[in-house]
């Protein structure tokens, strides 16, 4: 049976029992939304193959899928599934603060995922409008801000940009302890 497995918002991977070989034929491949059949994609793989990894898929998205064995020897009927794809990811969904001195607080957030390239870490005290900017990796999440004035509330706004782009922005506020 045609089933899917490693299901994320964008992707999924197919198998399929082995029905044909490299030498008895191929595979044709069919998917499209459920809601816009339209959109059908095709794809042939050769025989030899039990599974493919579709991916460029639009999240929160019904597909439906038809694996057609091309066989020059037996006739397979098709096989169909439908799979639905996950909701997207989106980081930072959380932001985290810690460890709160006089000058420094530790900044955390999850979840970290593939799609983002790197984050940037935004605080100033409030009120105000000075600014400050750290860059961090997009393979960590957290950071520690220092340098900072005791006893005083800073926003702090943590920003994924992702690989294509797009930007996914959450703030937190953080208090400094009083100083010596």
């Amino acid at each position: 049976r045609l089933h899917a497995a490693d299901v994320t918002s964008s992707s999924f991977r197919l198998m399929w029992p082995k029905l044909l070989s490299q030498e008895t034929g191929y595979y044709t491949l069919e998917y499209a939304p459920t809601d816009n059949p339209a959109r059908k994609r095709t794809k042939q793989v050769s025989g030899a193959h039990t599974s493919l990894v579709l991916s460029n898929l639009a999240p929160e998205t019904t597909y439906e899928v038809a694996l057609i064995p091309e066989s020059n020897v037996h006739y397979f009927p098709p096989q169909t599934t439908r799979v639905t794809t996950l909701a997207e990811e989106i980081s930072p969904a959380q932001v985290l603060i810690s460890e709160s001195g006089p000058r420094s607080f530790h900044v955390s957030w999850a979840p970290t995922l593939d799609s983002v390239m790197g984050y940037q870490v935004l605080y100033g005290p409030l009120p105000g409008n000075s600014v400050e900017v750290l860059e961090v990796d997009g393979r960590h999440n957290s950071t520690v801000v220092e340098n900072l004035a005791p006893n005083t509330t800073y926003l702090v706004t943590v920003t994924a940009i992702y690989r294509s782009g797009k930007e996914k922005s959450l703030s937190a506020k953080a208090c400094t302890l009083e100083g010596e």
